[in-house]
């Protein structure tokens, strides 16, 4: 067996009501001023006065930047910084979904180890210690909460990554009665982002291991039986509640075991078109696996009777061939969007896209086939 690293959250509560614990937690990492980190729909929508009302009365000074946007700018984070000094937070609270907790993270980082955001993007370039780090999730699809990974938006159609073991939290609170009020098409396409990430942890060329692998799947198993369910009926609190812990299972496998190519196209879908990453990754994935069928048929054949029943007798490659179609369908059967152009790409941007593409290749080496340019031109148009 090939040796491996295997690292983690170091402590996780999947509860529903478990925001009501969060002064325990507070006062377990020693918190006294805390910064809560979130966006403006979290407040819009009321959620925000959830962690308000977990908190007032117990003598902890918080404050609060709600300021951040989806793929946070630099400017964001830089902003966002500024009031964790002014406030003089001795920790962080994220709350909302990747792009809160990815700001959280680093506000974290940069706040107690005084580093420069331009000098820890890339792997394993950040040395200074962070903050204690609480991340709440709203969303069950990034599976931020327990990665050690934060992006940012460097441009306008440019993102890159800070990975570091700091980023990772001291403590995941899962509580899916969060989740209660998310819109359809959010529950849907953050959750086929969960599924991506397990995917792409299963098939990942160069970290995966068994660990990765036990969640992967358990992870699949999860979201593949709840997804639907949850987008009929949104106030069921189990199936939320289950989305929330496959998302964070399949975030910890690809935590160890990174993502690859479905990842790598859609981040310039998001950074130019601003689409949503998981409606990004969704209408990516089909056409990724088929891609990589050659190399990974027989992984994509172990997983295609964990997603879906009635998986029909054949070879390796005609079982990755029905997985693939069966993903795709999936996304159209919970409202994604079937072709990128549906998404409002264009046609002449395929060339671009696919030249942004490559830039990701810190994510394209773990693909379990290379891709090259126009591998990746050809990905786009099959599914423009």
């Amino acid at each position: 067996m090939t040796a491996f690293d295997f690292t983690t959250t170091r402590s996780i509560i999947n509860q529903a009501g478990g925001i009501k614990r969060l002064p325990e937690v507070c006062e377990r990492l020693g918190f006294k001023r805390p910064l809560i980190v979130t966006d403006p729909g979290i407040v819009s929508v009321g959620l925000l006065d959830r962690v308000k009302e977990s908190l007032d009365g117990t003598g902890l000074n918080y404050s609060i930047y709600n300021d951040i946007v989806a793929d946070p700018p630099v400017e964001t984070i830089m902003e966002c910084l500024d009031v964790a000094r002014e406030n003089d937070a001795d920790g962080v609270i994220g709350f909302g979904g990747g792009s809160s907790m990815d700001a959280a993270k680093l506000v974290a980082l940069l706040l107690k180890s005084g580093e420069k955001l331009d000098d820890i993007y890339g792997v394993g370039n950040a040395k200074g210690e962070r903050l204690p780090l609480i991340l709440i999730p709203t969303t069950a699809g990034t599976g931020s909460e327990v990665t050690a990974v934060a992006i940012v938006t460097t441009g306008p159609s440019t993102k890159m990554g800070v990975v570091a073991p700091q980023l990772f939290p001291d403590v995941a609170l899962l509580d899916a009665e969060l989740t209660l009020g998310l819109p359809p098409i959010v529950t849907a396409a953050t959750g086929v982002d969960a599924m991506v990430h397990a995917i792409e942890a299963y098939t990942s060329l160069i970290q995966k291991n068994p660990y990765s692998d036990m969640l992967a799947i358990k992870a699949l198993e999860l979201l593949s039986q709840n997804l639907k369910p949850v987008i009929a009926d949104g106030k069921n609190l189990e199936a939320r509640q289950n989305m929330l812990l496959g998302a964070c299972l399949a975030g910890q496998a690809f935590a160890n075991a990174p993502v690859a190519a479905v990842h790598a196209l859609a981040y310039p879908l998001g950074a130019r078109y601003h689409i949503p990453h998981g409606t990004s990754n969704a209408l990516l994935l089909p056409h990724v696996l088929r891609f990589n069928a050659s190399a990974a048929a027989s992984q994509y054949a172990e997983l295609a009777p964990i997603c879906f029943d009635n998986v029909p007798s054949g070879s390796d490659e005609s079982k990755a061939a029905w997985f693939a179609d069966q993903l795709e369908q999936l996304s159209l059967d919970v409202g994604l969007p079937p072709r990128m152009r549906d998404a409002g790409v264009l046609v002449n941007d395929l060339d671009l896209l696919a030249e942004e593409a490559m830039l990701q290749t810190r994510l394209l080496k773990n693909n379990p086939r290379p891709v090259e340019q126009a591998d990746a031109r050809a990905i786009y148009e099959a599914a423009f």
